[in-house]
């Protein structure tokens, strides 16, 4: 980790709903009123593991899925536990159903047969070339989030955009390294305790050892100051956020981290209007072994996660207008299962589209097919849409980034990519 890296996440790792919020409300400006730079937001969500995205948004209209998949199929819609239908070809799984009344509003779309051209079966290097932004590349030093935000259009030049960009999770992803200076909040419980720097005593040697003004001393600076302003947007009556909780969860236990984390984050971007990117990565996506179908491994991490993107969408409230959700996995998996009850390491993949901007309704992009002949590498979904072309298209429409800019965050974008229509225009 870098010096400047260091030194963000141990003064925002431990960002949250703690007691030294008190203070922070009095020391950072108010943040709630909407910015014309920020307003339109973008939250990217990893699945690590390589999602069987053939079982998430399923095919049932294919023969050839039932054949090969004797075992874990979803079953078609009107049977038991079977998908539930999107467009009389594809199902979504059961244990998505809380994201429904999305797609019954237009406002949750999928884009099928996606994914990396790199041809790697890696979890590492297919994580590296989804996150670097360019795949079968590994001199990339930077990911293309923090290329992102390092053009979009902003009508500010002040330091205090410091938090303009959000990570979830220990240490700071991939997709953000580079030069932009992005928040790195810790995820789950250890999101609501104090850091080692809200110490009086360390932050105060810390704050005089770096008073200057030289690169290190602003970095720490910043990274102080995005400290102090996450904790009075997160700061709030413990009730009142008790309540709020309940009412979301509505009464059911939660299964892991994932709606808590996504709801932490929904109430930071509605109280904190400058926030503008921010990153989720969730893991436990690898069934090689006993994925099961409407039941099993693979549906019971579906149906938290289901129930965290609901939460961060109902949680951003009016600001939910402006954000588009993407979901997205370095590959998908083997149509055919295989002996294990699981599936191996395939190629394309399905992304998922959520938000207020997005053209929902819709299993978007060409779909190949699961003959035999249309398989890649006689195994695998093909892929026909790049990623790069479905964020090429947000960053362009939703973030109103110019189109002469698009090069600098996708420097070896794709040619001739098929015309999808996955954002409304506004």
């Amino acid at each position: 980790m870098q010096r400047r890296q260091f030194i963000s996440t141990l003064a925002l790792g431990g960002t949250g709903l703690s007691a030294f919020g008190q203070w922070a409300v009095a020391a950072v400006p108010d943040t709630s009123r909407p910015s014309p730079d920020t307003e339109r937001k973008l939250v990217v969500v990893f699945m690590r593991g390589a999602v069987d995205g053939l079982n998430v948004v399923v095919p049932y209209a294919e023969p050839d899925y039932y054949r090969v998949r004797t075992s874990i199929a979803i079953p078609k819609p009107g049977q038991e536990d079977g998908a539930i239908d999107l467009d009389g070809r594809f199902g979504l799984n059961p244990a998505l159903a809380p994201l429904m009344p999305y797609w019954q509003r237009k406002k949750l779309a999928f884009v099928h047969a996606s994914g990396s051209p790199d041809g790697t079966r890696s979890h590492f290097d297919a994580q590296d070339y989804m996150e670097s932004g360019t795949p079968g590349q590994k001199n990339t030093s930077d990911g293309w989030m923090n290329r992102l935000l390092g053009v979009l259009p902003t009508d500010s030049a002040r330091r205090d955009l410091a938090i303009r960009a959000v990570s979830i999770g220990a240490v700071l992803p991939r997709i953000y390294a580079g030069r932009m200076s992005v928040a790195n909040i810790a995820a789950g419980a250890a999101g609501e305790r104090p850091t080692v720097l809200d110490r009086p005593l360390v932050n105060a040697a810390f704050t005089r050892l770096y008073q200057g003004d030289d690169k290190m001393s602003r970095a720490f600076q910043d990274s102080q100051a995005a400290h102090r302003e996450v904790m009075a947007s997160m700061s709030m009556d413990p009730i009142a956020t008790e309540k709020e909780m309940k009412a979301a969860n509505n009464g059911a236990p939660l299964p892991n981290g994932f709606p808590d984390d996504a709801r932490r984050l929904a109430v930071l971007m509605r109280r904190n209007a400058r926030v503008q990117l921010a990153f989720m990565a969730v893991g436990g996506w690898d069934t090689h072994a006993n994925e099961g179908g409407s039941k099993g491994q693979l549906s019971n991490r579906l149906k938290p996660l289901g129930q965290g993107l609901a939460a961060l969408a109902d949680g951003l409230g009016p600001v939910f207008d402006k954000t588009t959700i993407v979901v997205i996995s370095e590959f998908g998996r083997t149509v055919a299962q295989n002996g294990n009850g699981g599936t191996d390491h395939g190629h394309g993949n399905v992304m998922w589209l959520l938000g207020g901007p997005v053209a929902g309704a819709k299993v978007h992009g060409p779909w190949p097919g699961l003959e035999n002949g249309a398989l890649y590498q006689g195994r695998d979904l093909a892929i026909t849409t790049d990623f790069r072309t479905v964020f090429a298209q947000i960053a362009e429409r939703h973030l109103l980034l110019p189109d002469a800019r698009l090069s600098d965050v996708f420097p070896q974008m794709p040619r001739n990519a098929p015309s999808l229509d996955l954002i409304r225009r506004v």
